[in-house]
């Protein structure tokens, strides 16, 4: 049994180098798929509708409010300033996400006026908690896309900083001419599932609920 000892650490040597080379090669293609998803993300921020639909609000506003017209300009330069700083930023926390929302918030509050209500509630200390960049910029617009909103049916959407999950949940109103296809919710399950973490999505017969996992508590 001695004389094999030699021959067992070899092995066991070679295999911890294996298993490391495999995780640094799993963690440079999960880096590479980060990237890739926040290129996608951005070319769909500047997608024509999105371009579209902010440029005709801007266009109102000048005439009607020059003062929130230079108000929305500003929101619609630091929404796309965060996402061009994600260049290289695989993780970022709750409160740099929450920061960046109140442009992208604002920037819809302008376009549908008072056809929806935004509410956040947020567990003490979680903030500081890791996410995947633009994650609640996406669950909205998710919400946006796929449903109808007028004063007369608000769509209301809840976001919920919690101390396990985010969860985001809104009243189901479908709208009839939405795009197929696009990035979404099976791109953001994908990227947390490089960090074998699972985005849980729940319906209910009036509600869509949608539970993201922290990164790093």
């Amino acid at each position: 049994m001695t004389t094999n000892m030699p021959i067992l650490l070899v092995f066991e040597l070679i295999y911890y180098f294996q298993s490391e080379q495999k995780a640094i090669a799993d963690s440079e293609i999960a880096k590479r798929e980060v990237l890739l998803f926040q290129h996608e993300t951005l070319k769909a921020q500047m997608n024509p509708h999105f371009l579209f639909n902010s440029l005709n609000v801007l266009s109102s506003l000048i005439y009607i409010n020059p003062g929130n017209a230079n108000k929305f300009t500003k929101a619609l330069s630091k929404t796309y300033r965060y996402v061009l700083s994600l260049n290289r930023q695989p993780e970022v926390s709750v409160a740099e996400e929450l920061d960046a929302l109140d442009s992208y918030i604002y920037l819809m509050k302008m376009r549908f006026e008072n056809s929806f209500a935004f509410t956040v509630n947020k567990t003490a200390g979680c903030e500081k908690n890791l996410i995947i960049p633009l994650t609640l910029q996406l669950l909205l617009e998710n919400a946006f896309k796929h449903n109808v909103a007028t004063e007369e049916s608000p769509l209301n959407i809840k976001l919920t900083i919690g101390s396990e999950y985010i969860t985001v949940e809104n009243n189901i109103q479908p709208a009839n001419d939405t795009e197929k296809g696009g990035i979404g919710l099976k791109y953001l399950t994908k990227q947390y599932n490089l960090y074998t973490k699972e985005v849980i999505v729940m319906h209910t017969s009036n509600q869509f609920i949608v539970k993201v996992p922290y990164i790093q508590p």
